[in-house]
């Protein structure tokens, strides 16, 4: 494609859950100095003048933002779907009705497990009811529901009871994605990454589920990386479909690109065209000329792209390496490693996790709203 599809706008990385496998930058002092309202509403058109068509606003907790409403006004003038993806805390009746008459088209609730106490052990505060309350707003005012999920050892066992609550709130869709292993999931691999006897019962609770909720409700199951014989591609090919503009105003290919060595392109110093078509953070793996053996005589070189490039970083240190989890790859012993340990009769069973720290404040800038400073949080 020639231009983006889809802007992931992430507004803030504060954030009032503390997740063990968030996948935001581990350093945040780095985008304590927030876009301004104005900036924004620059950035927002500046992405319909380069074709896209979607807006997904994000975290963090896009709602500690004061000027969301704003923002969501603005790209439904320029013809934009919105799609809201937020953890609810912060999602009151008056505020979801502000977004309502804005223009939002769509929301996005993520929540960590079907019961409350194992939910909120995971989110690290209590959070499960103030979910459930905020998905029937949801569905009260009107809007189509996505229920998220992130799957691991810890929860990846409730599935089935997990789909059951996304029938009683009445989700139209449900996310359930297997972690990602970026950002502190990164630090808690080896405590996350299920079992392949955990996946292959939760891939049959999936398919029945499917079967007897087509009609009603769209089922997403991504299964893990490290379980696949191929890679998936990078956000449908490295900087072909979607971008990021991060709070501070980096522009990324995908959400976790900025752990890459490569030079930063920002909002704040360059059109979001001239970085989309000329930024090296762009350009540097798009298509296929950049790729090595044996993804350059590879026939699935146009289907996967080679994979992950920040996993790839993440595993061998060098962004341009095959993913290594594809089962050609040179390196893929290093997933395999990982796969058997998971497996292994000798693990412990209560490998602690390092929950992320919560991060609702910053001494850094937190605009509001255009041309002056405010905190941010609600």
């Amino acid at each position: 494609m020639d231009s983006p599809f889809g802007l992931l706008a992430e507004l803030t990385y504060r954030c009032p859950l503390a997740c063990p496998y968030c996948s935001n930058p581990l350093n945040l002092a780095g985008y304590q100095d927030e876009l301004t309202t104005g900036e924004w509403l620059r950035v927002l058109t500046e992405a319909e003048d380069l074709g896209v068509l979607q807006c997904h606003l994000s975290g963090g907790e896009p709602l500690l933002r004061r000027d969301v409403v704003e923002l969501v006004a603005h790209a439904h003038d320029l013809g934009l779907y919105t799609n809201l993806i937020t953890s609810a805390l912060g999602f009151s009746r008056p505020r979801a009705e502000q977004l309502r008459a804005a223009g939002l088209d769509h929301v996005q609730i993520s929540i960590q497990a079907d019961e409350p106490t194992v939910s909120d052990r995971i989110a690290g505060t209590p959070s499960f009811h103030r979910k459930i309350e905020a998905m029937r707003v949801v569905k009260e005012l009107g809007w189509p529901l996505t229920m998220n999920v992130v799957l691991h050892r810890h929860n990846i066992d409730r599935l089935a009871d997990v789909l059951a609550l996304a029938e009683e709130v009445g989700a139209d869709r449900v996310e359930l994605a297997n972690t990602q292993y970026y950002g502190w999931a990164w630090r808690n691999r080896d405590a996350l990454l299920p079992s392949r006897a955990q996946l292959e019962a939760a891939e049959a609770v999936v398919r029945t589920a499917g079967e007897r909720l087509r009609d009603h409700m769209d089922i997403i199951y991504v299964i893990p990386d490290y379980y696949s014989r191929y890679p998936k591609p990078c956000m449908g090919g490295w900087a072909s479909r979607q971008l990021t503009v991060t709070p501070n105003g980096d522009v990324l290919p995908c959400p976790a690109a900025q752990s890459l060595p490569l030079p930063r392109a920002s909002v704040r110093e360059d059109p979001l065209a001239r970085i989309w078509a000329e930024a090296p953070v762009m350009t540097a793996f798009r298509g296929t000329d950049w790729m090595p053996e044996p993804c350059r005589s590879c026939p699935r070189r146009e289907v996967d792209f080679g994979g992950c490039r920040c996993q790839a970083f993440l595993l061998t240190g060098d962004a341009a390496r095959t993913d290594p989890v594809c089962y050609l790859s040179p390196d893929h012993d290093l997933v395999a490693r990982a796969v058997e340990a998971a497996n292994a009769d000798s693990r412990p069973s209560d490998l602690p996790l390092i929950p992320r720290p919560h991060q609702l404040h910053a001494p850094g800038r937190h605009p509001g709203r255009a041309g002056r400073t405010a905190s941010g949080a609600e």
